[in-house]
């Protein structure tokens, strides 16, 4: 399994890491060269929609296919949650007859529902378990 962590670098801002030496930088939005953990949750969203539908659409399109999901949704501040996101697969289909169009249509959307961890895990809530611990 892979470790998480974040650590701070300064005020409002952090680095995170984990175990495959991955890094990401995070902060306010005000901060220059930083994600938010909004812009982040938006990102993971998007690409686990984009993994989820790959292999159909590699499938259906070839390897070599193009694609783009755009995300989106406002912060609603007085209550500090996103209450909608929005998700917009571009990919070019010019390619395949309406018929076609439609069933991999479909079959994308079965992929994304069935197997997008993150999109199953904001549709269903998840519980948050939060502790400090004194490492002094």
């Amino acid at each position: 399994m892979t470790d998480l962590w974040v650590e701070r670098t300064g005020t409002r801002r952090y680095t995170g890491h984990s175990s495959r030496g991955a890094q990401v930088l995070v902060g306010n939005e005000d901060v220059e060269g930083v994600f938010t953990p909004g812009e982040l949750m938006k990102i993971a969203l998007a690409a686990c929609s984009g993994m989820s539908s790959d292999q159909p659409l590699a499938r259906r399109l070839g390897d070599d296919y193009r694609a783009k999901i755009r995300v989106s949704g406002d912060a609603d501040r007085d209550n500090e949650i996103y209450p909608r996101l929005e998700e917009r697969l571009e990919v070019d289909l010019s390619g395949l007859t309406e018929e076609e169009k439609a069933r991999l249509l479909t079959v994308v959307n079965r992929a994304v529902d069935a197997v997008c961890t993150v999109g199953r895990t904001l549709k269903s809530g998840t519980t948050v378990d939060f502790e400090v611990t004194d490492v002094g």
